[in-house]
């Protein structure tokens, strides 16, 4: 399978990486596990959907995310981290693909025959399973056997 790179993702998420350690998937999803912090979720959202304020909340349930702005150290939960960490690693292959912002948000937010017409973003976000179906998509584009 192919997807994006670690460095890709962290940066998406803005994880701060350190040189003498280098970031590994288990290390990755070690932050997943403790909780990603808010700003990752606000990177997420902004890059995938710069002019959409309401789009965190289809990660994060809007009273959740409203109460977890309030206390000073509130973390994503495991399962929230999750969902957003799929999303950045998605976008962050879309944007290796398309090389352009703007075409990446273009290609998640349109229906896709190989998707049902359904919008890459839509799949992604439903759930674990979704995100190898648009991967395989973005491959396919990438490699140039299809799009």
């Amino acid at each position: 399978m192919v997807s994006a790179s670690l460095s890709a993702v962290s940066d998406v998420l803005g994880l701060r990486r350190n040189p003498a350690r280098p970031g590994t998937p288990l290390g990755l999803m070690g932050e997943v596990e403790r909780g990603l912090p808010l700003s990752a979720l606000d990177r997420v959202a902004h890059a995938v959907a710069p002019g959409d304020s309401s789009f965190a909340h289809r990660l994060v349930p809007r009273a959740t995310l409203a109460r977890r702005r309030a206390q000073a150290s509130a973390r994503l939960t495991p399962d929230e981290s999750a969902r957003v960490a799929r999303l950045a690693s998605v976008w962050a292959f879309a944007k290796d693909v398309w090389q352009d912002d703007e075409q990446a948000r273009g290609f998640l937010s349109r229906p896709h025959p190989e998707l049902g017409m359904r919008r890459p973003m839509d799949v992604v976000l439903a759930g674990e399973l979704g995100r190898p179906l648009v991967e395989a998509i973005l491959g396919r584009i990438k490699y140039g056997t299809g799009l």
